[in-house]
């Protein structure tokens, strides 16, 4: 399968991965123009920041909400692999090396080898059939039914 040109995502039913029904009934999603993939662009409540925000197990994992940072920001967002202190290793998505550098300051125990993107888009583009909205109870129930069937 080709990659979707807009949201990056292989599959386009890949998203959500942790309580889909939860995610999808009760966050903002971002909807995919191209391919109808769901993300969840809404905010996490504990901590004020948006799901992209969030450090992630695997590049495969941070690129599913890559295109939600590119979309919020309005430009093309990075993928940083970080390393904690005991060499554990999550990807992280910041607008710019300058919100790297500041994270890292904060951070001490975080460390960015590269100091560059392991993995960003060329330029930002706005696709015309984007649609950020909550989902209603049909909506939910073809996304998890199309997702199931995959």
């Amino acid at each position: 399968m080709t990659r979707c040109k807009e949201c990056y995502a292989e599959e386009n039913r890949i998203t959500p991965l942790l309580r889909e029904e939860d995610c999808l009934q009760n966050h903002e999603q971002y909807i995919c123009g191209v391919c109808g993939r769901c993300i969840c662009i809404g905010k996490d409540e504990k901590r004020n920041v948006q799901r992209w925000n969030f450090p992630f197990k695997s590049l495969d994992i941070a690129k599913l909400y890559l295109r939600t940072a590119d979309f919020t920001m309005k430009k093309p967002c990075g993928i940083y692999e970080i390393f904690n202190i005991t060499g554990r290793k999550s990807y992280k998505i910041f607008t710019s090396i300058e919100e790297l550098q500041s994270y890292l300051k904060k951070n001490k125990d975080k460390t960015c080898y590269l100091m560059k993107p392991v993995y960003i888009k060329d330029r930002y583009e706005e696709f015309p059939n984007t649609k950020i909205k909550f989902l209603n109870k049909i909506e939910v129930e073809r996304y998890l039914f199309e997702k199931l069937k995959r």
